[in-house]
Parts: C-alpha cells; structure tokens; sequence
C-alpha cells in the first residue's frame, strides 16, 4: 500500500502552535431548525393558545361586548343587540347601589387582606419552628382550603344562625346577648368577612411558609449571637427576605377577594338591603337575578372589577421592575 507523505513544516514552533490554535472560519449563513423541531414547538403551543382565546379572550370579549349594547333576552337569543356605547356604565355610576357596592368591595377586599396575611404569616412563623406535630398541624390547617366553597359557606351559614348557631349559643353561655349575624345590617358584612378571612388563611400559611424555606438559617444563628431578640429577628431578616413572597401572595389574594361571589351569595345574598352587596354580587343580580335581567349593566360592573384587577397587576410588575437589579 502506498503512504503519502507531507512536505515538511519550516515554520517556528511558535507560528506552529498559532495556527493550531486559531479558530476554525464561521460558517456563512444561519443554521437552520430542522422542521420536525418547529412542528413540535407548534404542537406545544397550540393547545395552550386555544384555551386561552376560547377561555379568556372571548369571554371577555363577549363581556365588553354585552356592556356597549342594550341586550334584553330576545336580543340576546337573536344577536341583535342596538350599539348604545357606554350608556350601560352611566347607568350603573348612576344607580343608587353604586355606592354602598364600592365601599363594601372595597372594605371586604381590604380587611380581608390584611388578616389574611397576618394570621397567615404568624402561623408560617409558627410552624417554621419544627416542633413536634408540626406537620400534622399545619396539614390540619390546610382543611378551610380544601373543602369546596359551598361547604365552607353553608357551615358559616350554620354556625352563624342567629337560633340556633353554635356561635349565638356559645355568646349566651358567657353572658352575651346573642347578635343577627346574617339578618342585621349592621352585622352581615362582617359575618362574610369572617368567613372569608377563615377560607384564605390556609392559601397565605403555605405561600409564606414555602417562602420561608428559603432564608438561611446562618442569618438567625448571626443574629442571635450578636443578641437580637425574637421580635428584631423577624423585623430585620424575617420580613424584608419575604418581601418578594408576600407581594405576590398579597396580588393573588387581592385578584381573589375582589371576584369572591359564592361566600357572600350564599350566606346572605348580598342583603339585608344591601348592606353585604359587592360588586361580584351586584354583577350577578343584575344579570341573572330579575325577571327581566339587565346584561349590559350587569357586564359593566363585571368589567369594572375586570379593569380593577388588572390595574392592580400592573402596578405590581411595576413595583417588581423598579425593585430588579439592573
């Protein structure tokens, strides 16, 4: 067999070694996918695509639809709804409920945060701690969460019952005149606070306590050794590393308590006289609640509550842009 033989290389060892080690010349031109990685890629995000434009983007499309038009049933049934523009969000600004709607959503959504996630943040503080049982405890914690809504609301219903509700029963014991938790005006809104305040506790427990996973415990054992108490370990390590943690938590309780209509709905259906209406339940009476429903008023105060979430989710990306590294 015949060997071929390569003249010999007169350049220095040093030119030698350059050459060897220069990069090998870019290739003109982009490489291409191959096609069966794009069709995959595709395959991927046509499902997700759909049920977000079938899910959400029709819907609220057909919501701002029904809220510019004057829809009566047939209209509804046929499609032929007159354009009145924004005559439907006049009317509701108009309206005589308007007002007490705005300040109860607005008392519910706000107090329900706040107990909400301070009884969710001590008792992930709480249970931080690993003691014995811990885990069984805050399992048992979780049952509020778990258990459907028309559940958790009927046992309210129940338990505030001004005949024969264990609560009412519990105050004449001690010596308390019993009180109209779900037939006083005074009382209804906060028998639904309550309730909800107990439903919501559970979801703040877990979001806080996973993030509290994620502080070292170097920083405790730092700051007990240079002699910070309990409450200063809290303050100066606890609170601002959650921070991240608790604005979302705080944003989805929000996006929740502002839509919440089944706790109230069914524990005092938005009564007595108003004095519980939100503007989820005051939605729904205008839509579904009449004989002759009112869909585009009704389509004007869901969507108010629509603008009032998003608005809310904007100025989180905002504040979590401004608080990113640059």
């Amino acid at each position: 067999m015949k060997q071929t033989t390569h003249p010999p290389d007169h350049r220095s060892p040093l030119v030698r070694n350059a050459a060897a080690a220069a990069p090998a010349p870019a290739r003109t031109g982009k490489r291409r996918r191959p096609a069966s990685t794009q069709w995959a890629a595709w395959g991927f995000l046509t499902p997700v695509t759909l049920y977000l434009a079938l899910f959400y983007a029709w819907p609220l499309y057909r919501n701002l639809d029904l809220s510019l038009r004057d829809y009566t049933v047939r209209s509804f049934v046929q499609g032929d709804a007159p354009f009145t523009g924004l005559a439907n969000y006049r009317k509701i600004f108009d309206d005589p409920t308007f007002s007490p709607a705005l300040l109860h959503t607005a008392v519910f959504t706000a107090v329900c945060l706040v107990f909400q996630y301070a009884i969710g943040l001590a008792l992930a503080v709480f249970f931080h701690q690993h003691f014995r049982l811990s885990v069984t405890l805050r399992a048992l914690f979780l049952v509020p969460w778990l258990l459907p809504l028309i559940v958790s609301a009927s046992t309210w219903s129940w338990m505030l019952n001004s005949e024969s509700g264990v609560v009412n029963a519990t105050l004449h014991a001690v010596g308390i005149a019993p009180v109209n938790w779900l037939t006083s005006p005074s009382w209804s809104l906060a028998s639904v606070i309550i309730a909800n305040i107990w439903i919501g506790v559970p979801f703040n427990l877990v979001v806080l306590h996973s993030g509290l996973q994620s502080v070292p415990a170097g920083l405790y054992e730092a700051a007990a050794l240079d002699g910070a108490n309990a409450w200063q370990r809290f303050w100066r390590i606890t609170f601002p590393l959650l921070r991240p943690v608790s604005a979302i938590t705080l944003l989805l309780g929000l996006v929740y308590t502002l839509k919440v209509f089944d706790i109230i709905w069914i524990m005092t259906k938005g009564g007595p006289a108003d004095s519980s209406t939100t503007f989820a339940t005051w939605s729904y009476q205008l839509g579904f609640g009449n004989l002759l429903p009112a869909f585009g008023p009704g389509a004007a105060v869901g969507n108010l509550l629509v603008i009032a979430a998003l608005a809310f989710g904007l100025v989180y990306v905002r504040v979590q842009r401004k608080q990113a590294p640059s």
